[in-house]
Formats: C-alpha cells, structure tokens, sequence
C-alpha cells in the first residue's frame, strides 16, 4: 500500500513539473516571438500581449467600440454611465504600434511585473453628437426630478400695482448642459473612462446675490421708473404716461441701463401722433362770411416720432418725471386750431381775400383766381406761405420751340401752393365777380397792384394760407 501511494506521488510531481517546463517554454517561446507584443503590453489600457501589431489594432479598436464606458460622478456619490454603444464610440490607432514592437525588440523584449509595457499612442476618436446629446439630456443630473435651479438673486418681474423686489438667490444642483458637454467630449476625446462634474465645474454657481450693490441700485432706478410720470401737452390738451405703463416695456437691465421694449415706445408715440397730428387732415375753418368748413392741406402739426420715440427712452432710463411738448417736424402757428389768429384767407366763391393778424382784418381784396373753364381752378386747402418775392417774372410750360405758355412780370410774388401764389395783375382792369369762371389765372390769385403791395408789407414766410370756396 504504501509503495503504491509514493509512486502516485511521484507520477502527481511528474506531471507538475512537466506543465511547469511546458509553461515556461510558452512564455520563453512567447516573449521570443520578435513579431508578436511582449506579455503585459498596454496600448491605450488595452492588454494586447501576444498579438501582432494587426491584432493589436483590432483588440483596442474593438474594446472600444463594445466595452468602452464612460462614469460621470456627480453630488451626493451618485454616478451614471454613458456607454460607448449608446453614442456610436469609435477609436481607431492611427500610427505607432509597429514603433512599440520595434523598441520592445530593440530593448530585449522585457517581459513582466517590473517591466514598464504600457503605451499611450495617437488615435483618432469619433460619435455621434446627435446621440451624445440625447444622452446627456437624459442624465438623471440634467432632468432628474430633484434638481435644484440655481440661481441668482434678480429683480422681481413687473406686477401691475407692485414695487420692484429682489428675489434672493438659490444655491441648487442643477448642471450647466454646455459645460457638461464640454467636458464630456473633452474626456471621450482623450479615451478616459471617468469624470466628476463637481471638480470639473459643471454645476451651476451664484454670481449675484441678494446684497449686490449693483443689483439694488438696478431695483431703484426701476422703482423709480414706476413712480415717474410724462405729461404730453398738446394745447390745451394733455396726455398722461404712467410709470406703470411704463414698466411693462422694460426688458431688462444691462450694466446699469434700462432696457426698453422700442416697439412699444414707439407704438406710444405714434398713438399721439394719430390723434393730434394735423398736417394733411381734415379741420373745420370758420369763414369770414360765417361758415363752418371742413379743410385739409400740408400745413399743419406733425409730430417727429422718431426723434420723440428715442427722447422718450432716455426719459425713462432716467426716471424723470415732467411736463414736455413733443417734437415736430412741422410745426403750425397754434396748437389749438393751427391757423390761430394771424392769417390769410381766400373766399374763391366770394372772389375775395382777407388778412387777419391777432384775430382783426388788417386788409382785403377783390381777386380773380384760377380759370373754371379752363380747368386751371385754384385748390382750396389750408397752405402757407412759401416765401416773397419782388420783380419776379412768371412762366407757364415750357414748349418745343423753347418759348413759355405765357410770361407775366409781377411786382409782388407770394407763392404758398407750388408754382401757385398771390401776385398784382397789372394787366387786369377788373377784380372780383365772375371773371374766374371764364377769363381767370392759371391758379394764382390776381390782385390789384396797390392792394397786392400792402398784402406783401404784412405777410411773412409760413403765414398760414386757406383757400376755399
């Protein structure tokens, strides 16, 4: 028995020390393959011992395109995982592995645990950045249900009746995507498999808080705003415009500058603009024989939105409350009924023309206007006077033969209606009546010669003219 049981211990030792020797030649055979990595060779973290440089490229790219992970840390010790599969991870070598297998030869090809055989080479990585970003969204650290919102201390929004607040700020855990995915990419890019979002600075900060300086000085000025007051005068009119209205065309504040909403502004403006503009429109005018007229004409109020618009602005970013006139681009000679109480005035039905100066009739005429016939009849509407003029010679159309429809020497030239105008008619003998029917002007208003020399010593530039019948 005991013979039997020391000759199966020597076949066991046998045996052992044959797997031993055989073992020992794999690896001697291994480690002298000069075509094959050394055992213990990384490539980028990939074991490719025992692989030529050609399985060597397939083992790596191949890892990283099945096993490949990703490990985002975050707060609170939680940790995600974004699998290469998921967002089409691809890294291929693009050169060295048959550099590392030339010096693993050209050193003796130093095998095991004191040997240093990993390698980092350069290589090329590519995803999908549609499916990274579908991926991040999804993190439970970007979408999850308790996130967080930082966020910093800001002025209230607008509430009518309300003053301006400051809303103190938050410190959350929300993630800041566009770091997230900066660094994100930047870890794919370089083939790590983990990053930490808090050392990394993915999540959101305070910046402002509740006793910023700055942001109480923007929740002043807002206040103010809410407080001031414009005051339009238009005559004996007026509009108001409230700070309240005010406040619902701020968008914002921008390093100390209020911002306004222009549109709004602007549509303010024009809402002046359309109900007291004048110039163009139609107003009742009084005859000196006691009529009640409707007139329209150019001459007239017409307020400059643009420049009032921009004007306005600059009031409410200073909150300053006041009483103001707006800006025209055309003015007339009153805001309450234009024309006020120096004028002219031309009755063509009566044939007769008047000049009041404060409200009294300071001169009058006979005239003869515009040719009915001829179809040369003056327009009636409410003008003004162009400028004045002596000496002046008066020309019709010019025709082929280069010589003019008509031409006329006046003394006195006052013209308020293009090419028509006041002027003496020395050459008419008669005034008033129903010349014009027949025997008139070619527009302009004929005067006697001593008649048209007083109206020219009283009339000035932008004396309101108004024609009617």
């Amino acid at each position: 028995m005991s013979s039997k049981r020391n000759h199966a211990g020597t076949m066991v030792k046998s045996v052992l020390v044959a797997a031993a020797f055989m073992l020992a030649g794999t690896t001697v055979a291994l480690a002298d393959n000069a075509s094959k990595f050394v055992p213990g060779t990384k490539v980028n973290g990939v074991l490719v011992g025992g692989m030529t440089v050609e399985e060597a490229k397939v083992q790596i790219e191949g890892f990283y395109g099945r096993e490949y992970n990703l490990s985002i840390k975050e707060k609170g010790g939680v940790t995600e995982v974004i699998k290469g599969s998921e967002i089409g991870y691809q890294v291929v070598i693009t050169d060295g592995l048959q550099a590392v297998l030339a010096e693993q030869n050209a050193t003796g090809r130093v095998a095991g645990p004191a040997a240093d055989n990993a390698h980092t080479l350069k290589s090329t990585v590519s995803f999908d950045n549609g499916q990274l970003e579908a991926k991040l969204k999804s993190l439970t650290c970007v979408s999850g249900s308790s996130i967080t919102v930082t966020a910093n201390a800001h002025v209230s929004p607008w509430q009518q009746g309300v003053p301006f607040t400051i809303i103190p700020e938050v410190q959350g855990n929300s993630v800041n995507i566009g770091k997230l995915e900066e660094v994100v990419k930047a870890a794919l890019n370089s083939e790590l498999t983990e990053v930490n979002l808090e050392e990394a600075g993915c999540y959101d900060t305070i910046t402002v808080t509740s006793e910023d300086a700055g942001l109480k000085a923007q929740c002043d000025a807002l206040n103010r705003v809410r407080e001031m007051a414009v005051t339009y005068t238009f005559g004996n009119q007026s509009e108001v415009l409230t700070g309240e209205e005010i406040c619902s065309w701020i968008t914002g504040m921008t390093e100390g500058v209020i911002g306004v909403n222009g549109e709004k502004a602007a549509a303010y403006i024009k809402s002046l603009a359309d109900k007291y503009d004048t110039a163009g429109r139609a107003r009742v005018f009084h005859t000196t024989d006691g009529r009640d007229l409707s007139l329209a004409g150019s001459y007239g109020w017409q307020l400059n939105q643009a420049g009032e618009t921009a004007a306005l602005i600059e009031l409410i970013r200073a909150g300053q409350t006041l009483t103001r006139e707006p800006q025209y681009t055309q003015a007339a000679a009153d805001r309450n009924n234009d024309w006020g109480g120096t004028y002219i005035e031309a009755d063509m039905a009566a044939q007769h023309v008047y000049m009041y100066k404060d409200g009294a009739l300071v001169w009058d005429s006979p005239c003869v206007t515009g040719n009915v016939s001829k179809n040369y009849t003056t327009p009636e509407g409410i003008y003004t006077l162009s400028y004045k003029q002596t000496d002046r010679v008066l020309r019709g159309a010019k025709q082929a033969d280069g010589t003019y429809e008509y031409e006329s020497h006046v003394d006195y030239w006052m013209p308020f209606n293009g090419g028509i105008g006041f002027h003496d008619a020395s050459w008419r003998s008669k005034f008033g009546g129903a010349i014009y029917q027949t025997g008139g002007s070619h527009g302009c208003v004929n005067l006697p010669p001593n008649k048209a020399k007083a109206l020219y010593s009283l009339v000035y530039s932008g004396i309101p003219v108004i024609c009617h019948y």
